[in-house]
């Protein structure tokens, strides 16, 4: 049976700095955006975005996944633990960002940023889709290397069953890794295959919708849930409510006939 590495969340440390793996993942995402996003403006030039307005873009990207993402996790997650511990809001080096809290925030980000720049708002998201997933591989990474959202249960004979000695001695699915592949790697495989021609306006991000709200909701089967909208119960779990309205969303938006 594996055993979680119980990796040291500080990868330097330089006197009283201490540089985390944590926010060095989401630094490797905000790199992969450029690199990936540079490519994409070079070879795409439907989108009407230019290589001197990409970094504008990653700044604003920047602050809604941040501000969006912490204000996600208290607000959506641990109200309780964060109104009892408020100073804890702002220590998001310590980890606990809330996926959708960060879409939403990137949401309003994108917003800003087309109406400055005279872009339409899905013109922003179709280029932006693709260059999301990889940023999300990583920050699941950084998940298990602090060993936080492990998993439920499971079979002392699954093979990918792992020990998490923070929490207990059983068996438990691995799932930040699971959602590394799902949410990450396979997503952006099928973002960087769809988006390679192009496509009616909000096609890509209805894609996107789509496959990020069904490899979440089925991620959290494997997950130790959050608390579910049912109490205790965990009939539906805070994650899979959440990427509800995000697949449905998603299929508006590849379905609809128009093309503005």
């Amino acid at each position: 049976m594996l055993i979680h590495p119980q990796f040291d969340p500080v990868a330097v440390s330089l006197g009283p700095l201490a540089v985390r793996w944590y926010g060095l993942m989401y630094l490797a995402g905000f790199i992969a955006f450029l690199v990936l996003g540079r490519r994409r403006a070079a070879s795409q030039p439907w989108h009407g975005i230019d290589l001197k307005a990409l970094d504008d873009l990653l700044f604003y990207g920047v602050l809604g996944v941040i501000v969006g993402g912490r204000l996600g996790q208290v607000l959506f997650y641990e109200p309780g633990y964060y109104a009892a511990h408020p100073l804890e809001i702002v220590a998001v080096w310590k980890g606990g960002m809330s996926f959708h809290g960060g879409f939403l925030g990137v949401l309003v980000a994108m917003g800003l940023w087309g109406r400055r720049h005279g872009k339409t708002f899905f013109q922003v998201t179709d280029f932006i889709a693709p260059l999301v997933p990889l940023g999300l591989m990583a920050g699941r990474i950084g998940n298990f290397i602090n060993g936080e959202l492990w998993g439920r249960v499971a079979a002392a004979d699954f093979p990918l069953a792992m020990v998490f000695p923070q929490v207990d001695s059983l068996p438990r699915h691995p799932s930040p890794l699971y959602q590394a592949v799902g949410e990450g790697l396979l997503l952006f495989v099928v973002l960087w295959w769809y988006s390679a021609r192009q496509r009616p306006r909000g096609a890509v991000s209805g894609v996107f919708l789509i496959g990020y709200g069904i490899a979440r909701f089925v991620a959290e089967f494997f997950r130790e849930p959050d608390a579910g909208i049912f109490g205790h119960s965990y009939v539906v779990s805070m994650g899979q409510w959440l990427s509800l309205p995000m697949i449905v969303a998603g299929l508006y938006l590849l379905t609809r006939k128009t093309k503005s």
